[in-house]
């Protein structure tokens, strides 16, 4: 569930900073899937970090 968290709000940020920039669809998409890159990871990792911390 984490995971899934990290990666809509990475998607929406990259998407966010995109439009912020005044970029077009393609560099929005663009974004927008390196945040839900990003974001999957950083969800990954506080998974991990709360599972090993109990």
């Amino acid at each position: 569930m984490i995971i899934l968290l990290g990666m809509l709000g990475g998607g929406y940020w990259g998407y966010a900073s995109a439009r912020k920039q005044g970029g077009d669809r393609k560099d929005m998409a663009q974004y927008a899937a390196v945040g839900l890159i990003v974001g999957g990871l950083v969800g990954l990792f506080v998974t991990i970090a709360v599972e090993y911390s109990f």
